[in-house]
């Protein structure tokens, strides 16, 4: 019986081409498409599962209180390390102290490149759950001792083996190799660290750092633990929450702050990533949501193309349903029957649909950002892709089905069979659907696009031409800075050069205990901090809005501070230039205020913001102003040159600040470029569904239509008749997408501190684009039927 209904089904398949390719087409587009999105959204959902511990792993984070605002950090005090250890032991297996994953220089004989790197605990590589191909975790116990991934010991060893060699971190800290482990998975937290090494060893050389290893007060490390059996991390962040705070209370400083320790599981690092005064408001789930529903619509409206050409055959296949019926066969078979068709569809187009991603796979990982590959080897890809063939199979065929196997055979072999309102209102039903979708795709993209290119012409407050930044740390520059700056401007190619410890795209640093004239007594005052040479602000060109800029020309200059428009805002001074701000002891003087630069989200508000002078900060980062006039390609090598003249050690790896400012907006990018993906996608399915009908429509009215031309009616006057349904439901979907589409991106809008509004002409252009779309696709089957000649229509009349 399967055999014959499979015979039946590909022979209807053959007969019908147009139809079928249709169907097929459209089909493995919209499967092709919930593949890639499948891929992508497994992807996300396993992020860090490959950690033996996922189900026990946790980072301690830590909401700060002051002045009506709360910050989310996951810096926390070191001192709370041992007090987790001792106090709350029982709830936890493990406790490892972090430094931040940042850049480092390794430097084993020649060789010297950067890599990102943690410093950590003895237990980390257990912890992290890292594959040791040689070695052993326990070599962390070695303050001498450092961990390499494959690929960096690759990178500075080549093929020769990395076990007991020893390189230098830093410039500072000499280490010998003591393991070797696998490199991490694209989607994992760590994926980036690329060695590891103990955190006293890092203690030991930064001597800022002795002075807070007893301060509650300074937040400075990571804190990662492996909680206990049967301990729940709600439980555990209610007994955590003043662990903290409890410390303070003899402080002066932190009068008004009120940290909170929370406990935040490892399922939630990826996902939960994001917070808002204080409270957890998403991350990636969103996207995953996102992009599932897209997913599931798209796929959607390749069935409702389905359903329609089936449906709209009906008369086509009435005698058929008919004669079977009236000889015997039950409607259970003939609902098997169709199935069977549906299912050979969508098998057919699932196979289509594994070239089609495979094709567009690598471009979708551009944009995306990932490292998907199609699983063949596997057999839960296979199992999952089968299983979704049969569930779409299903879906597609569920209604064309229980539809057709419905006809009454004495009407049908009457003659009496009409498809009418009850065929007619679902098909009219689901090309609105689909057009809705598409609609709603087209509005979200736009809106999106706009979002984006309005962050993106925001003032940044500084000039990102030319400019070149790149790591460095102090041991390396250590009385050197002067010299470095020298060497550099002998080029010829360089403008400018100076030091900060902070990129441009971030702030490492904040304070309190800052005081002023006028400070309100009850504010908790919370300022970035931010150390420079004297060169910054001419090297990254930032707007000067009162007083001057650092000068080597005053030597008062080293109690001077400058202030952006919002540290003024926040300290309330009407005149900021001379006012006195003290802070740790020391009394500094305002000499220049200048205008807020895009340092943080460019979505969000500029925080308010202090640079100093040479104020006993690390200098973690150089940048060079290359000259107008100067090609990048025959600059870099002099300027790698004069860098390593000065600094031997060092690894010269610079970074363009354009690029890194333009990463800001990757991920509202990556989502407007999909976006619109999908929605041409969208439409493309609708279009073909629309084509099929339009065609299906000229060919059931052909002989009215001769009828017509015979009387005299014009090309002009049958295209209207046969588009004016068509424009009609599009109008319906306009109607009823328009809407929708406003209130879901107004919402989306809303997350965003600096957002554009929604204008009308968004719903004039998409109206406006799927009403053309709509049309061309109409107008060639309805144009076609109108010229064509009406003798042969009417010759068996």
């Amino acid at each position: 019986m399967l055999k014959n209904y499979l015979r039946v089904a590909l022979r209807n398949l053959i007969r019908d081409k147009v139809h079928s390719f249709i169907n097929i087409a459209g089909l493995a587009i919209g499967m092709a498409i919930a593949l890639l999105i499948g891929l992508w959204i497994r992807d996300e959902l396993t992020y860090d599962r490959t950690n033996p511990h996922y189900d026990h792993l946790a980072r301690l984070m830590q909401n700060e209180s002051s002045s009506g605002r709360t910050a989310t950090s996951r810096s926390l005090p070191y001192p709370l390390v041992q007090e987790l250890r001792t106090t709350y032991g029982n709830a936890f297996k493990r406790v490892v102290t972090s430094w931040f994953t940042l850049d480092h220089t390794l430097r084993a004989n020649d060789k010297k490149l950067t890599q990102k790197g943690k410093f950590m605990d003895p237990g980390a590589a257990d912890l992290l759950g890292l594959h040791l191909l040689q070695g052993k975790g326990t070599a962390l116990e070695d303050r001498s001792s450092v961990l390499l991934s494959v690929s960096a010991a690759r990178a500075l060893f080549g093929d020769a083996d990395a076990m007991g060699r020893t390189l230098q971190i830093d410039g500072k800290m000499t280490v010998a190799v003591r393991g070797v482990y696998a490199d991490l998975p694209e989607n994992s937290l760590f994926n980036d660290v690329q060695f590891i090494a103990p955190f006293d060893l890092f203690m030991a050389s930064e001597g800022w750092m002795q002075e807070f290893r007893t301060d509650w007060g300074y937040d400075m490390v990571e804190i990662y633990v492996e909680l206990g059996d049967n301990v729940d991390p709600r439980s555990l962040s209610a007994r955590l929450k003043n662990s903290t705070l409890i410390h303070m209370n003899d402080n002066p400083a932190a009068a008004g702050y009120h940290p909170q320790v929370f406990v935040q599981p490892m399922s939630r690092w990826h996902l939960y990533s994001e917070f808002r005064n204080g409270v957890n408001t998403g991350g990636a789930i969103q996207y995953v949501w996102l992009f599932g529903t897209i997913g599931f619509f798209v796929l959607l409206l390749a069935c409702i193309n389905f359903m329609n050409l089936s449906t709209a055959r009906s008369e086509r296949r009435a005698k058929e349903v008919g004669i079977r019926k009236a000889i015997g066969s039950l409607r259970g078979q003939l609902i098997a029957q169709f199935y069977s068709e549906s299912m050979l569809m969508a098998f057919v187009a699932f196979l289509l649909s594994l070239g089609l991603a495979g094709l567009a796979l690598p471009w979708f990982n551009g944009v995306a950002d990932k490292h998907l590959v199609l699983a063949w080897g596997s057999g839960w890809f296979w199992a999952t892709g089968l299983g979704f063939c049969v569930c779409t199979g299903l879906l597609a065929g569920s209604y064309p089905a229980l539809y057709l196997s419905s006809f009454r055979p004495v009407a049908v072999l009457k003659g009496g069979f009409k498809a009418g309102r009850q065929a007619v209102l679902p098909r009219r039903a689901l090309v609105t659907l689909q057009f809705t979708v598409s609609i709603l795709l087209m509005i979200s993209t736009l809106v999106v696009f706009r979002q984006l290119e309005f962050a993106r012409n925001r003032p940044a407050g500084y000039d990102r031409e030319r400019l070149l930044t790149a790591p460095i740390t102090v041991g390396e520059l250590s009385g050197k800075a002067d010299a470095l700056r020298q060497e550099l401007l002998h080029t010829r190619l360089v403008e400018e050069a100076a030091l900060s410890s902070s990129p441009t795209t971030q702030v490492w640093e904040s304070f309190t205990g800052f005081q002023w004239p006028g400070k309100d007594p009850t504010l908790q005052d919370d300022l970035a901090t931010v150390s420079v040479s004297h060169e910054y602000g001419s090297t990254i060109g930032w707007k000067i809005k009162e007083g001057r800029d650092f000068s080597r020309e005053f030597a008062t200059d080293s109690t001077g501070i400058i202030v952006n428009e919002a540290a003024v805002a926040y300290m309330g001074l009407q005149h900021p230039i001379g006012t006195p701000v003290k802070w740790d002891d020391k009394t500094y003087r305002i000499i220049g205020v200048i205008k807020n630069m895009i340092v943080g989200s460019p979505y969000e508000q500029p925080g308010q913001t202090v640079y100093f002078l040479n104020h006993d900060f690390n200098h973690n980062w150089l940048f060079i102003k290359l000259k107008p006039t100067v090609s990048m390609a025959a600059a870099l090598p002099v300027v790698r040159n004069a860098f390593q003249q000065i600094l031997p050690s060092a690894a010269f790896d610079y970074r363009m600040v354009d690029e890194q400012y333009g990463r800001k907006f990757s991920t509202e990018q990556r989502v407007g470029t999909l976006a619109a993906f999908f929605a041409g996608f969208a439409l493309f399915i609708s279009a073909l569904g629309i084509f099929g009908m339009a065609s299906f429509m000229a060919e059931q009215r052909r002989k009215e239509i001769g009828v017509r031309r015979v009387l005299g009616a014009t090309v002009f006057s049958v295209w209207g008749l046969l588009s004016k349904e068509f424009v009609g439901l599009v109008g319906l979907s306009l109607v009823i997408g328009g809407p929708v589409g406003y209130f879901a991106m107004h919402r989306w809008l809303e997350g965003y501190v600096y957002h554009v509004g929604i204008p009308w002409w968004v719903f004039v252009v998409t109206g406006v684009g799927v009403m053309g779309i709509t049309l061309v696709t109409v107008s060639w089957q309805s144009v076609r039927a109108a010229v064509a000649s009406p003798v042969r229509a009417l010759r068996s009349e």
